[in-house]
């Protein structure tokens, strides 16, 4: 998970005038714990979820309510397909999500999911963290 959080902090440094947060991000400091409540070791993919997450704080507008971020992106700041939909949807829909921010290499799978997640939860694709950010707080 670490990894993750650092890949996301440098999309962030390298876009930051582009997402229009430059200076905030230059005078803000940040501190991200990331606990792994099952204790079961395995990568967590957080990448875009926190890119979502600073530009929102940053930007001082909350994201959209009932809102799961899924995806994570390579230190290049591309987005990395998820290995399957179905499990992290199954569990943000028992949580209380009504939309999911998936990444667009992932709407072949989206036929995967099972048709009462596919009735409560709507996918919202994404191609790139900058639109995952802006689609995260309604801003398109």
């Amino acid at each position: 998970m670490k990894e993750s959080i650092q890949r996301a902090f440098a999309y962030l440094q390298g876009h930051k005038v582009a997402m229009g947060i430059g200076q905030q991000l230059d005078t803000t400091d940040f501190h991200v714990e990331a606990i792994d409540l099952l204790s079961n070791r395995l990568p967590g993919e957080v990448g875009v979820a926190l890119v979502v997450a600073i530009y929102s704080a940053l930007k001082k507008q909350s994201a959209l309510p009932a809102l799961v971020v899924l995806g994570d992106l390579t230190i290049q700041g591309n987005i990395k397909p998820l290995r399957s939909l179905v499990e992290p949807l199954q569990v943000a829909m028992d949580n209380g999500a009504r939309r999911a921010l998936i990444p667009i290499e992932n709407k072949r799978n989206f036929l995967d999911v099972s048709s009462d997640i596919v009735e409560q939860v709507d996918p919202v694709f994404y191609s790139d963290p900058v639109t995952a950010a802006m689609k995260a707080l309604g801003l398109k």
